[in-house]
């Protein structure tokens, strides 16, 4: 395995920055102290803050996928794959609490600048609204499925607002045990 470049650092570091101070909050500078390179070796691999803005969607965008496809081989089926979505909420119980969702929160930031990227960053919310999709038409609910799948997303993104809010992992607990009894009954009859 082959360390990282200082571009694949960059960007690294400008996610979580982004994540944990928002895009608009997060400077040059803050950036390069925590990759630990001067200014000028900054500018040599991106010239401006949307550059890296354009590199962090990319990324988020791949991670996304190899996550879904890493699903995909662990799942048994749609069922066992819709739960692994679900339990996101709980294995990133701390960040979310802490900082919301990645991909919500800069979404949201994005479109109340208006910014030319916001339907770049939509694009992680459309893998998984997709992703999503297929599972449900494989549990057979192909009329259903698009509507299922906007129905998890939207209930597990509240989830992580409203957990953002309250810092209450009891919260998220109650609602990953709903959301996997809803699953779990998808099967037989989903209304």
């Amino acid at each position: 395995m082959t360390d990282k470049t200082t571009r694949e650092r960059i960007v690294e570091a400008a996610d979580l920055l982004f994540y944990q101070q928002g895009y608009e909050q997060t400077s040059f500078s803050n950036v390069a102290e925590a990759v630990g390179i001067t200014r000028g070796n900054f500018y040599y691999h991106f010239k401006t803050k949307d550059e890296i803005l354009d590199a962090v969607i990319g990324r988020r965008l791949a991670s996304t996928s190899e996550m879904l496809a890493g699903w995909e081989r662990k799942g048994d089926g749609p069922e066992d794959r819709l739960l692994c979505f679900v339990d996101m909420l709980t294995a990133n119980r701390a960040k979310i609490m802490k900082y919301g969702c990645p991909v919500g929160t800069l979404c949201t930031e994005l479109a109340k600048l208006d910014h030319r990227s916001r339907d770049d960053a939509n694009k992680v919310f459309l893998l998984f609204r997709s992703w999503l999709r297929k599972q449900f038409e494989l549990l057979g609910k192909a009329g259903q499925a698009d509507d299922l799948a906007m129905h998890l997303l939207t209930r597990s993104q509240g989830v992580a607002t409203l957990a953002n809010a309250f810092h209450n992992e009891g919260f998220i607990q109650k609602e990953v045990a709903a959301l996997r009894d809803w699953i779990k009954g998808a099967r037989p009859c989903l209304s």
